[in-house]
């Protein structure tokens, strides 16, 4: 495995090793032989940072002919905050990290290179990669982004709690937790039996998939606003009892209080469990992981990150900045990242693997999310697409379960500031070229 740390291990140097025609040498160090140096923006730190610089480091040392300079910009929100500042008139990298809601608008201003091309030239196996994740990066019919860091959201929950509740696990709805949920308090330890997200820790993308199961949408597909409908007031209404009641927190870092023993259950990404996992070891703990639960319906969705190229960077850098994400997405690099982070592999060959079935039997929270992947399905509009509709929404949310304000109230508030904020986007589509998103007729 690509262990976290300085530099490559003698694993992740058998994986630098291999070669493939997707790796090629660009053009132009073929005919000048020299080496072709390009910045990469980043935005893992901790150990998910560790093993990002050591898939960096690995792939500097398996060719000569690209040398990637790694840039750690913060949170995907801090990254695109930085690069939609340098496209303004700083330095602009030739290859970047950006987040599932925030390419689109880099896409919009006409900033990113379509990768079409080089896919073509180097054989790049587009089949091989999960269709559900490749399709989120194209725009009438071109890839501008090629997943990388994608996960869906999980339920975490703490198996000792759960079984000195004389649970076996969690329960199929949200209605029922709420019933079960007070036995899972600990007032001695100080735990809850739930923790809620805030805005900061992404609320709006964790609520997407129970604003589905409560028969809900923030919105369709045309920008077509319905987040403040009665199904999602209902939600909202949920997280306003919860609290009220007592068994559930509103803390600042979810993971933290979870793997502390603060709280029996909360939801996190994939990309959260080898965090979760060796902090709960430390704690003394087992830890389990479900697929979210329902209500009137599932519902979940993809998030994460992907990889894209800037149309600012020069013709020979963009060519060495695909290389760079071919290697990052290959095969084996793929699974290698899954194993040391959580993150989904993203590639049906790394899922199928029977290095990666070896260790989903040895680590089945693990392959939480790869059985729940066919179930998702693309975010609302609303999240995915509005310039801010993340905080926009979450924000709201905080208001009914922190603030205690009226579901419907504030609901009503987001619904207006949504509309206000997706306005411009249909201009914006038609002024490069894009017809206006329209709502398919099974839309309900």
């Amino acid at each position: 495995m690509i262990k976290a740390g300085a530099g490559a291990t003698a694993a992740a140097a058998a994986v630098a090793s291999k070669k493939s025609s997707a790796f090629a040498v660009p053009n132009i160090v073929k005919q000048t032989g020299s080496t072709v140096e390009i910045t990469y923006w980043g935005s893992f730190s901790g150990a998910n940072g560790d093993t990002e610089q050591a898939v960096v480091d690995a792939f500097n040392e398996s060719q000569t002919g690209v040398r990637v300079n790694r840039q750690f910009q913060g949170t995907y929100e801090e990254t695109a905050q930085k690069l939609a500042a340098a496209l303004g008139g700083g330095e602009v990298p030739d290859v970047s990290l950006l987040s599932e809601v925030n390419w689109f608008r880099f896409y919009l201003a006409q900033a990113l290179a379509p990768m079409d091309d080089f896919i073509a030239a180097t054989g790049y196996d587009t089949a091989d990669v999960v269709q559900p994740l490749l399709v989120e990066g194209q725009r009438q019919g071109r890839q501008y982004w090629l997943p990388f860091a994608r996960s869906t959201p999980l339920f975490y929950f703490n198996r000792d709690a759960f079984t000195e509740a004389g649970l076996d696990g969690p329960p199929r709805t949200w209605s029922e937790f709420a019933e079960i949920a007070p036995s899972l308090v600990d007032e001695g330890q100080q735990r809850s039996a739930f923790a809620h997200h805030t805005a900061a820790t992404y609320l709006a993308w964790y609520n997407q998939g129970m604003t589905w199961a409560f028969g809900g949408h923030y919105s369709e597909p045309d920008f077509n606003i319905r987040i403040n409908e009665p199904p999602v007031v209902a939600l909202a209404e949920w997280y306003r009892q919860s609290v009220e009641a007592g068994w559930a927190t509103n803390p600042s870092d979810p993971v933290d209080d979870f793997i502390s023993g603060l709280t029996a259950a909360t939801l996190d990404s994939t990309g959260a469990l080898r965090r979760v996992l060796t902090g709960a070891e430390e704690t003394g703990f087992q830890v389990g992981t479900s697929f979210l639960l329902e209500e009137q319906q599932f519902g979940n969705t993809t998030g994460g990150a992907g990889l894209a190229i800037l149309a600012a960077a020069p013709p020979e850098r963009q060519e060495a900045a695909f290389q760079f994400i071919a290697y990052c997405t290959s095969t084996d690099v793929t699974t290698q990242w899954s194993q040391n982070t959580g993150y989904m592999p993203m590639r049906t060959s790394a899922v199928q693997s029977p290095a990666m079935q070896e260790f989903f039997a040895a680590n089945p929270n693990f392959k939480t999310a790869v059985d729940q992947l066919p179930l998702t399905r693309p975010q609302d509009a609303a999240r995915r697409l509005v310039p801010g509709g993340d905080q926009i929404i979450g924000a709201g949310f905080e208001r009914v379960s922190i603030g205690g304000e009226d579901p419907q109230q504030a609901l009503d508030a987001v619904a207006t500031e949504l509309t206000n904020a997706a306005a411009p986007i249909v201009q914006q589509l038609q002024a490069i070229g894009e017809p206006a998103p329209a709502t398919p007729a099974a839309f309900s």
